[in-house]
């Protein structure tokens, strides 16, 4: 949904429900797991955030309060703690615009061993202007007892007006991901 104005929190309630029981734009839902289908972008971008248990658990924490969203210009409505099947919007404000998208939770896992990984990803619905999928992590290298945070998505245009800009779009995306791992940064720096 693309808007002059930013939408109330009632209209943003109504969209969302209106969401809720829609199928996902694209069949390989879970492929951040995996591997992304053809024909799509894929981005995968990360940051160290330092070392050691305690960043881990700092890290976690920060993704479970969706801080790598505290950015200013990207807003999330409204998901608590990350759980599957939640379904939820982001709201963008860009160019003297707002767009609306609407996503839901795919997946959450945590995992064990060399490496130790805590993710979530969400994919997209109908009302979303792109069709993809996106996952958050926070990684765990025991080896080197380094800690980083990935976002790794893949997308491509759905909406007219995003196939018309996708230049545009695919600089959103940029600087999404350059305030993103710097969002988390600042929430797990204990300075």
């Amino acid at each position: 949904m693309f808007r002059l104005t930013a939408p109330s929190d009632d209209m943003v309630r109504q969209f969302i429900a209106a969401q809720r029981e829609l199928p996902f734009t694209y069949p390989a839902v879970g492929a951040t797991c995996a591997t992304p289908p053809p024909g799509y972008n894929v981005d995968r971008n990360r940051i160290r955030l330092g070392s050691g248990p305690a960043t881990y658990q700092r890290g976690i924490a920060a993704l479970q309060r969706w801080e790598m969203f505290n950015i200013g210009w990207v807003q999330l409505c409204w998901p608590a703690m990350p759980e599957v099947g939640a379904t939820f919007a982001v709201l963008i404000r860009h160019l003297g615009f707002c767009s609306l998208n609407s996503t839901r939770l795919v997946y959450v896992l945590e995992e064990d061993g060399p490496i130790q990984r805590y993710s979530f990803a969400y994919d997209t619905l109908p009302g979303h202007a792109e069709s993809g999928e996106e996952r958050f992590s926070i990684e765990w290298q025991h080896g080197d007892d380094s800690v980083w945070y990935e976002i790794f998505a893949f997308s491509r245009p759905r909406h007219p007006l995003t196939w018309a800009g996708y230049p545009l779009t695919r600089i959103l995306q940029k600087r999404f991901t350059r305030d993103s791992k710097a969002a988390m940064a600042r929430a797990v720096d204990v300075r």
